[in-house]
């Protein structure tokens, strides 16, 4: 890319190039990690940056299961699919992003002005369908979160999802969406970057 087209380019961003690298087109998904500890620190400072996404009604339906110890890890290791396994073992930090099937129950709390929010979801498939979908908003977030906080996140859908929920949230109420990895990247940690669509692929207007 010309230094031209990258100026003309940037003008219509407003966040800073090193900031658009750090967080979009120079960060990948790592498959090794390094030792270095994903703190509490680091995840309460993440979770300060992507509790600010979107959601319909403001519902904030996703939840994070940290798992840290090795008896945890042990747990989701034989729902992973084999090739997300290695990986897994050697992330400082794992997280189970869940969809919370019973957010209404907060709506009082974060959307105030309309008290009769919660009755909206009386119907658990419709409040099912809302959770499962917010909640992948609220995933794209936190993956962005985790960049910006210096570390790469490594999300995976290669797992049995029923038995990671039989596993972890044997109520009922949450349901697993994705596992993300969670560090520094380590040796080796990127496959060849893979194509991207053009945009006249993408967009159309009419």
């Amino acid at each position: 890319m010309t230094e031209e087209i990258r100026a003309a380019r940037d003008s219509w961003i407003a966040l800073a190039e090193d900031a658009q690298e750090l967080l979009f087109r120079s960060a990948r998904t790592p498959n090794t990690f390094t030792e270095e500890p994903v703190t509490d620190q680091h995840i309460e400072a993440i979770y300060d940056l992507f509790r600010f996404a979107p959601t319909s009604m403001n519902q904030q339906p996703m939840r994070i299961l940290l798992l840290r110890s090795k008896a945890a890890r042990a747990r989701l290791h034989r729902h992973l699919y084999e090739g997300n396994r290695a990986k897994a073992a050697t992330a400082p930090a794992v997280a189970v992003l869940a969809a919370d099937l019973e957010f209404h129950e907060h709506l009082p709390k974060v959307f105030p002005h309309r008290p009769d929010a919660r009755d909206g979801y009386a119907d658990r498939a419709v409040r099912e369908h809302s959770a499962r979908f917010n909640a992948t908003v609220q995933i794209g977030y936190f993956i962005l979160a985790v960049r910006a906080a210096g570390l790469a996140a490594g999300p995976m859908i290669g797992f049995d999802a029923v038995g990671v929920d039989r596993e972890f949230f044997p109520d009922g109420r949450l349901s697993s969406l994705v596992v993300v990895n969670i560090g520094r990247p380590g040796p080796n940690a990127w496959f060849p970057r893979l194509p991207r669509l053009p945009y006249a692929d993408v967009v159309t207007s009419i």
